[in-house]
């Protein structure tokens, strides 16, 4: 296990260092020079050039790449060039919007997709299923503005039951966090609910269908204990995949979610940084997810065992 674990690590270094070329690479290739957007649209050729000679993009390419792994390693992601302030401080101050939403919505995927899965395995052919199989249309065809464009204007402008849009920090009561939290994570998680749900239905079914399972059946094993003691269990470990894999859809869901509630989070950062072209902005926000994405899978890979103690690497 400590040399599966050592080889995972080393092969999440060789991970991170491709990501961290691709991305350096495709910011630079992209159109747009942040140097004009800075000048201004009618600015002087001389005035360009000299805020480029201050940013460092006239150097070469592996020397730009090399000052930025060099800063990275040493903790500076740098400072914005428009903002004028350290990458870090403007990501910590988004920070909050971000993980209450992510989390939330992952809290309610998890608990409502698997639940409504086991239901779904568990009476199949019947109404739970029937309505799992219309709900996961609807859930993986709508995309996520329009379910959110939807819940505000039945939610907030027709009953006037939640708020529109914004974000109350959580220090400053629990209540009006999650009453702000209610609609941008129902309108994020009903994709991920019908995600994990299918799956979960899925892997019910095949464990459900196995030799054992009629045995303790026969044995007068209570649904409870054939449901949750045997069959989950042993359908973990797909279920445990498909969890980790949603937070790569996540990610994205989140820069669209946090647009349309106007919630000021790392999302709304991306956008501002991109139509701005501020390199350091992007470049530390998608460094540090992809990071992230990594740590999750191998994750998910070390809880394998916990789930099924046959695995071994």
């Amino acid at each position: 296990m400590a040399a599966y674990i050592l080889r995972r690590f080393v092969s999440t270094i060789a991970v991170m260092a491709m990501v961290g070329i691709f991305i350096f690479l495709l910011l630079r290739l992209a159109p747009g020079d942040p140097a004009a957007m800075i000048a201004g649209r009618n600015a002087a050729p001389q005035l360009i050039a000299s805020i480029r000679e201050q940013l460092g993009l006239n150097d070469p390419i592996p020397v730009q790449f090399m000052r930025w792994v060099r800063d990275i390693l040493g903790g500076d992601f740098g400072t914005s060039i428009f903002a004028g302030r350290p990458v870090l401080e403007l990501i910590s101050q988004r920070l909050e919007p971000t993980l209450s939403l992510a989390i939330l919505t992952m809290i309610l995927s998890v608990t409502v997709g698997v639940s409504f899965g086991i239901l779904a395995a568990w009476r199949t052919g019947g109404l739970v299923d029937r309505l799992l199989a219309a709900f996961s249309a609807v859930g993986y065809s709508v995309p996520v503005f329009v379910i959110g464009y939807f819940l505000i204007y039945f939610f907030a402008i027709r009953t006037h039951w939640l708020p529109v849009q914004g974000y109350v920090p959580f220090n400053q009561g629990l209540g009006p966090w999650f009453v702000h939290l209610i609609l941008p994570t129902v309108a994020l998680g009903l994709g991920y609910i019908a995600f994990v749900a299918r799956v979960t239905r899925a892997s019910m079914l095949e464990v459900l269908s196995e030799d054992y399972m009629r045995t303790a059946a026969a044995k007068g094993a209570s649904s409870y204990a054939m449901l949750f003691q045997h069959a989950l269990k042993n359908a973990g470990v797909p279920i445990l995949t498909v969890i980790g894999i949603s937070f790569a859809y996540l990610i994205g869901g989140v820069v669209l979610t946090e647009t349309v509630f106007n919630l000021p989070g790392i999302g709304r950062l991306v956008v501002n940084a991109i139509n701005n072209r501020d390199y350091p902005i992007i470049q530390s926000v998608l460094i540090l997810t992809s990071g992230l994405y990594v740590l999750i899978n191998l994750a998910v890979d070390l809880a394998y065992t916990l789930i099924d103690p046959r695995i071994r690497y």
